[in-house]
């Protein structure tokens, strides 16, 4: 059976020690009580909820699944999610970053996404959940009337009702211009929807009394494609003036899907005849309005591999100690015993430490992006919130997707480690392997995020915002380049950092002249900038490292964050080099194809 440890120790370093958070907060009016020991705290209860409450789940809930009653459409969730989840509710986890105006407790999103990576550790299905509730009350805070977020928003803060996103149709997925819902307009001012939607995570659940769900749909006089759809509030049971339930909507779940991963959440096909909507924002105007809640998703997935990639690390790790299998290269090293622990075997420490230095560079990228919106939202100098937006932009499409493909690699790696044993059920690295997967196709795949950051946000402004997180590149190598303990850190990124420019200028060029081109060097281009992102805080991160070896601290973890460092620009690092050639091979050789793909 697999086990699972809160990594708080690399969390408050991030935060506290390269970060440096609570400074950070206080220029914060909101936030300028929010200290380091109070960040710690809560994060420790946190980690005893994931690790305690939901973890012991993860396994049994995988083998149990989710079962639709077909004649009710009411969908039972593994035995003791339910129960978890009100664990959560009275523990007040879903108020923790939310508005105080709505119940919330205001607490900086740094703080929410530190909690959100251990509960992805413990159980990416159930920790969907409250997942999708939480991105459903940003869209709603960022976007709904006065009186839409006063019925919806308290009650989606306390955990009393959950929400979800519904986009796709079974003719479309990411081409959301092509959905065909429709939304009749009443007399009264809601409208009736009728259609269908499928792939909708915890569309369907046991867990609370009204599910509120969010629904593209067309106006009957809507514009063809992207540009003509609405955004429709759509609970499961009607909601009166006075906030109690209403009749039974015509909106719900007629099967769920069987899938490879995941099996502990509904995610279920929903059927809308005749549901009462209200609209969310303008008419037509939809699709930018969910985007708030898509973003916040995207990041959300991120979190979800690098949660799972830190879980399956740790068992790895453990296994990599106790299993004995041959004799190291150079000689016994436990001559005591009859072989040597596989941990002597480089390869295996090779698969170890790519997965450590995975979840390690992705846990620093998530808390940065955290870090952003909550300047973004509460910073008192405009410029700061506009430059803080503007990157978590451009970094959003690189949280998706680098650390989701990082994920498939590093829970694949620490499978491999296990030999055999990995891919027997008990041991729960093969469920790692198959929750993961998903990570990298839903809320847009990999690919059209690749597409997302090369065409819309490194292309679509000339560069302008990468150049922004070039300059903090920049100024790290100016700092620290004449140092030559930093060396092997500092000349790789700057070296990447110069070429960086080259490379997105020659890409472009091609670009204009077919746009084929861009396709072709995107899925290439977003892993170097992953890279460029993933050098720049590990070479941070050794910073502080050094620094505190340098000043007599003799905590093993500084050697262990040093070691790390070192592995990550010596051997996963250089990739980007491969991948600069093979996005410059071009499109051709993938379009005049069709004798090879006939």
């Amino acid at each position: 059976m697999p086990t699972y440890t809160p990594p708080l120790r690399d969390m408050q370093f991030v935060m506290h020690e390269v970060l440096n958070v609570a400074d950070e907060y206080r220029a914060m009016p909101r936030h300028q009580d929010v200290d380091a020991d109070t960040i710690n705290a809560i994060l420790e209860e946190g980690g005893k909820f994931a690790s305690e409450v939901i973890f012991p789940l993860n396994i049994s809930g995988d083998a149990e699944g989710c079962h639709l009653n077909r004649e009710t459409h009411e969908v039972t969730t593994p035995t003791g999610f339910k129960a978890a989840f009100a664990k959560y509710v009275e523990g007040g986890w879903p108020a923790l970053s939310a508005d105080p105006a709505y119940g919330g407790q205001g607490l900086p999103i740094v703080v929410n996404q530190g909690f959100y990576e251990m509960l992805n550790s413990a159980n990416q299905a159930w920790t969907m959940y409250p997942g999708l509730t939480h991105g459903a009350y940003e869209c709603l805070h960022a976007h709904g009337t006065d009186e839409q977020k006063a019925m919806y928003l308290p009650k989606l803060t306390s955990g009393e009702w959950t929400g979800t996103m519904c986009l796709t149709e079974p003719h479309c997925g990411t081409d959301l211009g092509l959905l065909r819902t429709k939304a009749e307009p009443q007399a009264d001012g809601t409208y009736r929807l009728t259609g269908q939607k499928i792939f909708i995570s915890a569309g369907e659940h046991d867990f609370v009394p009204n599910i509120v769900h969010l629904v593209l749909a067309r106006l009957p006089d809507s514009p063809v494609g992207s540009k003509g759809i609405s955004l429709f509030i759509v609970p499961k049971y009607q909601v009166k003036a006075d906030g109690s339930l209403g009749a039974r909507n015509g909106i719900y779940c007629g099967g769920l899907e069987h899938k490879m991963g995941i099996h502990g959440n509904a995610t279920a096909q929903m059927v809308l005849d005749g549901a009462v909507g209200t609209m969310v924002g303008q008419p037509n105007k939809g699709l930018q309005a969910m985007f708030v809640m898509m973003n916040a998703a995207r990041i959300g997935v991120g979190m979800q591999s690098l949660g799972l990639t830190e879980v399956a690390f740790q068992n790895a790790l453990a296994y990599a100690k106790d299993r004995i299998q041959s004799r190291s290269l150079t000689g016994p090293k436990h001559k005591d015993k009859p072989a040597d622990s596989i941990l002597v075997h480089p390869d295996v420490r090779k698969m170890l430490l790519t997965a450590k230095a995975y979840a390690e560079g992705g846990r620093a990228l998530n808390l940065f992006c955290a870090l952003l919106i909550d300047r973004e939202l509460n910073h008192p100098d405009e410029k700061v919130r506009k430059d803080s937006a503007e990157l978590v932009a451009l970094l959003t499409p690189i949280v998706k997707a680098f650390i989701t493909d990082n994920g498939h690699i590093a829970t694949n790696a620490c499978l491999q480690v296990f030999g055999g044993h990995g891919f027997i059920k008990e041991w729960g690295m093969e469920q790692f392997v198959r929750d993961n997967r998903i990570n990298m196709i839903y809320e847009g795949t990999n690919t059209i995020q690749s597409l997302d950051l090369l065409g819309r946000k490194v292309l679509g402004n000339n560069g302008a915002t990468l150049k922004k997180f070039g300059k903090m590149v920049a100024q790290l190598v100016e700092e620290e380049g004449v140092n030559e303990k930093m060396a092997e850190f500092i000349n790789p990124l700057a070296y990447l950092g110069d070429q960086m420019t080259k490379f997105t200028t020659e890409l472009g060029f091609k670009g204009f002249q077919n746009a084929d081109e861009v396709g072709a060097a995107a899925v290439d281009y977003l892993r170097v900038a992953g890279h460029l992102v993933f050098g720049y805080f590990w070479a941070r991160m050794a910073q502080v490292a050094l620094r505190q070896i340098a000043a007599g601290n003799t905590d093993p973890f500084y050697q262990g964050k040093l070691q790390t460092a070192r592995f990550y620009f010596a051997k996963l690092f250089p990739e980007t080099a491969t991948l600069m050639r093979t996005a410059r091979g071009g499109a051709r050789v993938l379009m005049d194809t069709e004798e090879a793909l006939a």
